[in-house]
């Protein structure tokens, strides 16, 4: 058995978890745990299946499923390799969207749906953006991407009226908004840190019980009118949050 085999933990034959989850979930714990680094190369799929007694349609399965959630990366004519790490500093000075932070770091920004809707607004949701009780809402909960690498799951609130439809919104929210003249001019956040649920791990790409910011996001038009609400939740290994801070002398 090689060394990257020998990383990653014996599946249980006898559990009733799928063998390509089982396989999925040891590829990942063998990473956060440093037995496996960024551009470490794995065996091939007869090596790998050979090796822990699996077949080779469980392993391409497990493997194409990190390789679409950004864990590995399969390189024509090289094999599969742990993807490179990504890591963002993000200033909290500054109002933007996710698009145009990782376009500005010169990476490529992307977006998977997870799911759209458009209804009467929650007794919360009317609060939190000041509307009157069920005033129609759009919502979208989305997977962003940067450079192929889940970065962070947004789950967006807007009024219905500056946005009537969640499927008007193909890449930025706000250039959706802006589009129909609604630029958000500023914003209140508020950060803490999380540990992800299961399923929220598996969007992230990340092993399960890993930590993350959770950021809640009101976002205002220029007249105080509330247009978005947005809970985030970003990768704690991917994201540093900055803020700059200065002393105001006394006297000036």
């Amino acid at each position: 058995m090689d060394m990257a085999t020998a990383s990653i933990a014996p599946l249980d034959l006898g559990k009733p978890t799928p063998l390509y989850i089982q396989l999925q979930h040891a590829i990942e714990e063998a990473i956060a745990g440093g037995r496996l680094k960024t551009e470490d190369a794995l065996p091939s799929e007869r090596d790998l299946a050979r090796q822990l007694a699996i077949s080779r349609v469980t392993v391409r399965k497990a493997l194409s499923n990190l390789v679409d959630r950004g864990v590995l990366v399969q390189r024509w004519g090289s094999g599969t390799f742990v993807a490179p790490a990504m890591h963002v500093d993000q200033p909290l000075s500054r109002l933007s969207s996710f698009t145009d932070d990782m376009l500005a770091r010169g990476l490529q920004p992307g977006a998977r749906v997870v799911s759209r809707s458009h209804g009467a607004s929650s007794p919360e949701e009317s609060m939190t953006l000041g509307l009157s009780p069920g005033e129609p809402v759009s919502r979208l909960q989305r997977l962003r991407l940067a450079s192929g690498t889940p970065m962070a799951i947004e789950h967006a609130v807007v009024p219905a009226k500056f946005l009537p439809d969640p499927h008007l919104v193909e890449g930025s929210l706000y250039a959706a908004l802006a589009a129909r003249g609604h630029v958000p001019l500023r914003a209140l956040q508020r950060l803490h840190a999380v540990v992800l649920h299961d399923d929220q791990a598996e969007l992230l790409a990340v092993p399960r019980g890993s930590p993350a910011l959770y950021i809640e996001r009101r976002s205002f038009l220029e007249g105080g009118a509330a247009v978005e609400f947005t809970a985030s939740y970003y990768r704690g290994d991917a994201y540093d949050f900055v803020a700059e801070l200065s002393l105001r002398l006394p006297g000036t």
